[in-house]
């Protein structure tokens, strides 16, 4: 009997799968994901794609959000594909529909091309705006806007945090809660402070 399967993938943790499954909005008869991986890892090396591939028969359909939740790359979206239809599965991915042999496979060459692209130019992007930061950090003081440094802020001066810690004589724990900052972060600052 042929079953409806479902996968999911998110590139980092602090993203979750519901999006995917509320925008697919069935009921599946098996779910597999893959949090935390980013799309850039090939799809039978991830782990729930493996568990998928390895479950999955002849007559079931695959159901995904989107091509690029079976990969960035053109050449492993269109290879992992090819090996999926070869098992006899059918391939549906939400807003495009059903894809198959022939045409199917010829869209999907041009979707994958087209998202490979995009990778590229999200990539540029990112690398033209941290240099842009950069220059306007050395020439100004501050970025676009406003901050005095790339990434995020410090939580707390990790110097101070040390020497509050060690002139009070507290834990880790009472550190963290009275800088409002995590035990980790607490940790990290007074093993790097001075």
């Amino acid at each position: 009997m042929s079953q409806r399967i479902a996968y999911y993938r998110v590139s980092t943790l602090d993203q979750n799968i519901e999006c995917q499954r509320q925008a697919l909005n069935s009921v599946f008869d098996v779910e597999f994901s893959d949090v935390g991986i980013s799309g850039s890892v090939p799809a039978l090396e991830r782990p729930g794609f493996k568990e998928l591939f390895a479950y999955i028969r002849r007559g079931d359909s695959l159901h995904v959000y989107a091509i690029d939740r079976l990969g960035r790359d053109a050449i492993d979206v269109q290879s992992t594909v090819r090996l999926l239809l070869a098992k006899g599965v059918e391939l549906e991915v939400h807003g495009l529909g059903r894809l198959g042999t022939g045409v199917g496979e010829l869209i999907l060459a041009v979707l994958a091309q087209i998202a490979d692209m995009e990778r590229a130019r999200i990539i540029e992007r990112t690398r033209l705006g941290r240099e842009r930061a950069q220059a306007l950090i050395a020439s100004t003081g501050r970025t676009q806007n406003g901050k005095f440094s790339l990434g995020r802020p410090s939580a707390a001066d990790a110097a101070t945090v040390k020497n509050w810690r060690l002139l009070n004589k507290a834990s880790i724990a009472e550190t963290a809660a009275h800088y409002d900052i995590s035990a980790s972060t607490v940790k990290r600052y007074c093993a790097a402070a001075v």
